[in-house]
């Protein structure tokens, strides 16, 4: 009887084993060339969104300490930017503007001499292939930092709808292709909507911040936008990183209001809701792969923690794998050279 429990063992592993053989997904692993021909997700340059922020004066580059490479540019320095932005495939790019003069209201958001205004039709008049996107936000251009106006230290959400709505109409009228709102006020992108169309720019689209978390990982962003809050913070107004479904409904309500993309800021910590994004909506989805992101990578690369090529391409990969058809990126300059 032990012997023949011992053959039945033995040709249970046998066929055990040789059921196993007709699946081995390594085959597909073999070597480079048939890994390529069966990658699910693919990096395009195309897909790449790359940020600028724009200060006054000429030749003026400001880096940003917290961000290497990174660096507030006046219009003419951006321009030479862009161009080798251009020649290395990058086709888009979003400008957050940072003005000599601030106030309250932050008025200088849709002023027609305003500094994303200013930036736009120079950089139209001379690429105009080239997709400019124009954040449409107030907390650059306010003294005290905040995305709306202010009655003390409470944010206040309709009376700076009409601003938002402002700002929009003076981007699109200096040649902004799309219109991003990135200030979490309700009901600002159906503001923005009417305004746009009833101004004659019912062309233009809206690429909705739709889920934008109160993240620690934009810190390093405020430096570069000169945009942190001289008070509070914005936890009554952007996203609680906790709520997932939360996310969804921000994202449903953009699109009832007329939002032609939507968006989720941060990436990373976030994929999730990327992913549930994709599963709603046919709406291309973009996803901000934000400042704190991109400084880690930069610090840990530095000190020879990660090999910085292959972090940030599986990043960015990871991103678009959730759902994301959009990515924007500080590390777009470097990946459309490493995608050649």
């Amino acid at each position: 009887m032990h012997k023949e429990a011992s053959t039945v063992k033995e040709l249970s592993s046998s066929v055990q084993t040789s059921a196993n053989l007709k699946n081995r997904p390594r085959r597909l692993r073999s070597s480079a060339t048939l890994r390529s021909m069966v990658r699910e997700t693919r990096l395009q340059v195309e897909k790449l969104i790359y940020p600028l922020f724009i200060v006054e004066g000429k030749n003026v580059t400001n880096p940003v300490g917290a961000m290497p490479g990174i660096a507030q540019q006046s219009i003419d320095v951006a321009l030479s930017e862009i161009d080798a932005l251009s020649q290395e495939g990058v086709q888009s790019v979003i400008l957050f503007g940072i003005p000599s003069q601030k106030d309250s209201n932050g008025s200088g958001a849709w002023q027609e001499d305003g500094i994303v205004q200013k930036a736009t039709r120079e950089i139209k008049k001379r690429f105009p292939h080239l997709v400019v996107i124009a954040d449409t936000c107030l907390c650059e251009y306010t003294d005290h930092g905040h995305c709306g106006v202010i009655d003390g230290e409470r944010i206040l959400n309709d009376p700076s709808l009409e601003l938002l709505a402002k700002a929009a109409v003076s981007q699109a009228a200096a040649g902004a292709d799309v219109i991003a709102p990135s200030d979490m006020m309700d009901g600002r992108v159906g503001a923005i909507r009417v305004a746009l169309d009833a101004a004659g720019f019912s062309e233009v689209p809206i690429l909705a911040y739709s889920a934008k978390f109160a993240s620690a990982f934009s810190g390093p962003f405020r430096e570069a936008a000169d945009s942190a809050p001289k008070f509070g913070d914005r936890n009554t107004y952007q996203m609680d990183p906790a709520n997932g479904r939360e996310a969804i409904k921000e994202i449903l309500l953009d699109i009832e209001e007329g939002a032609d993309m939507v968006m989720i800021k941060p990436a990373l910590p976030y994929l999730d809701i990327i992913a549930r994004a994709r599963e709603i909506t046919n709406l291309p989805i973009a996803a901000y792969n934000v400042s704190g992101e991109y400084s880690m990578i930069k610090a840990a690369a530095a000190n020879g923690w990660i090999d910085e090529r292959r972090t940030v391409l599986e990043t960015l990969t990871g991103i678009v794998r959730a759902g994301a058809d959009l990515v924007i990126t500080y590390h777009a300059r470097d990946v459309a050279r490493w995608l050649r």
